[in-house]
């Protein structure tokens, strides 16, 4: 470390990207600060990604526990919010505090190897082009200079204008905790992933009332219609109730519940009493407190700091996760803080890619997705095929009692066949989808993938079957079962909106 400076580099924010991008400066044998002034793991881990999917995971073992379709029924089976609630944060503290014991591992006073992490606890604002000003929670102040910067401070949910998430009976993403109790009626503003995952959630566990509501004409709007439809038709089969185009007016306070009230383009409107209102509607980012004027950093939209292809905001400052352009995920953001760190000490060996990012919706069942849809493929004008394999027909699906789901592979229409996306729902997608993203990665086509021989039995084999049905060699026939097993083909020739769902059209 140059004398100059307090350390090589400074990270603002200690979630996904920030952590990740620390520890690989540690890799280099780099000494860094982080500055953290809220929960160390951000929202991916105190309540966003671990804590959602703890709590799912704990609404999906009870929806199954409380089935009597397999032979087994289980007796004076109940379930207490509080205890739900803390086992989700005890979930949370762990990897929390895994985190914590690695940076303190590798503190100064420990750490007498190569690098350092320092961990100190305020929000950071710059001051110069080198350095920050720390503002700790006891009102104290202290100032770091570094090399270099890696802004990493994360979003937060999105505000509904005029209607604040008090977090005791109006709540977003990050108040869901400070319930006491199920409540009896939940009405659910916003039909994205965020939204249907808690639908799923409180309807898994039976104990609400679930009303989702959203402006948009279907759940999940920028996938196919086919997977959005199958999203909605479990909710229902859940005992959601769904709400199309409905816009939220207003949620008024009353002493013993809320009134929820909805405004639709038709010129109608319904009120809803409810008990708790989750709001979701997004997440948003906040940069004012950072000081960005002082660097001369602007904007590339309210709340996003524009960077290029290497994660570099300018000179010294690099930028990752939710504050960027790109979706806020934390598999992203990881990938980012690692990559922005490889890039300012030169040591990165091919540029960041994100075509093939995988990601997984954890609904009931859940659904994973890679690459493009066929949305995507009509509005590039790319002619595919797309091949549809029901979970109905796979051997693990049917031993496991659970065959609602689908395997959906879409190929380039020509010799080739590259694959060009996946989406799969049902048990186990969340690992089964990447046995498609690598090939992918390495432009693999239907021939390649096949050379391999899949396990017996695996959920993975209706993969093999749908890709074996592209090729018209699958085991089962789409002629003899038809609602199962799918093949359709679009040109863009055809006469047909690009943004539309496609209706099936056999080939």
């Amino acid at each position: 470390m140059a004398d100059k400076y307090d350390y090589d580099l400074c990270v603002l924010g200690c979630g996904p990207a920030g952590f990740a991008g620390a520890m690989r400066a540690l890799d280099l044998g780099k000494h860094v600060c982080i500055v953290e002034g809220g929960e160390i793991g951000g929202a991916g881990i105190m309540w966003g990604a671990l804590a959602s999917k703890t709590m799912w995971e704990l609404a999906k073992d009870y929806a199954i526990a409380s089935k009597t379709d397999r032979g087994y029924r289980a007796s004076g089976l109940s379930v207490d919010y509080c205890s739900v609630r803390a086992t989700v944060i005890q979930a949370a503290k762990e990897k929390q505090y895994q985190m914590l014991s690695q940076i303190e591992t590798y503190s100064p006073l420990r750490w007498n190897g190569p690098g350092s992490v320092t961990l100190k606890r305020g929000r950071g604002r710059f001051v110069t082009q080198n350095q920050v000003e720390i503002t700790c929670a006891d009102g104290q102040h202290d100032r770091v200079s570094a090399r270099h910067f890696l802004i990493a401070t994360g979003s937060a949910p999105r505000e509904f204008p005029h209607i604040r998430a008090d977090q005791q009976r109006i709540f977003n993403s990050d108040g869901v905790l400070n319930l006491q109790q199920f409540p009896a009626r939940l009405v659910i503003i916003g039909a994205g992933i965020i939204g249907c995952e808690y639908a799923t959630i409180f309807s898994n566990f039976g104990q609400t009332k679930v009303w989702l509501v959203d402006h948009a004409s279907r759940v999940i709007p920028y996938e196919d219609g086919d997977v959005s439809d199958f999203v909605q038709e479990n909710l229902v089969r859940n005992g959601v109730r769904v709400i199309h185009s409905g816009k939220l007016r207003d949620i008024l306070k009353k002493p013993d519940h809320l009134e929820v009230i909805l405004d639709f383009r038709d010129g109608h409107s319904e009120v809803i009493e409810a008990d708790a209102a989750l709001i979701s509607i997004g997440r948003a980012v906040d940069l004012s407190p950072l000081g960005l004027d002082e660097l001369g950093i602007e904007m590339a939209t309210p709340g996003i700091i524009r960077t290029d292809e290497h994660c570099c905001v300018r000179n010294h400052v690099y930028a990752a996760g939710d504050i960027t352009h790109h979706p806020a995920l934390v598999n992203i953001a990881e990938m980012e803080g690692r990559y922005a760190v490889k890039h300012m000490y030169e040591c990165a060996k091919w540029p960041l890619h994100y075509d093939n990012m995988s990601t997984v919706m954890f609904f009931y069942p859940a659904v994973a997705a890679v690459g493009l849809n066929e949305k995507g493929c009509r509005r590039r004008k790319i002619p595919y095929r797309v091949g549809y394999c029901a979970n109905t027909l796979c051997n693990r699906a049917i031993a496991m009692r659970s065959t609602h789901g689908f395997v959906k592979i879409i190929v380039s229409d020509d010799e080739q066949q590259q694959i060009l996306g996946m989406r799969a729902a049902g048990p186990q997608v969340s690992s089964t989808i990447m046995s498609i993203a690598h090939f992918m990665d390495h432009g693999k086509g239907v021939l390649d993938v096949l050379r391999s021989v899949y396990p017996h039995p695996t959920i993975t084999e209706g993969i093999q079957e749908c890709l074996r049905m592209l090729l018209d060699k699958s085991i089962f026939k789409p002629h003899a079962f038809p609602d199962y097993l799918k093949i359709r083909t679009w040109h863009p020739d055809e006469d047909d909106n690009p943004n539309d769902s496609p209706e099936s059209q056999e080939a």
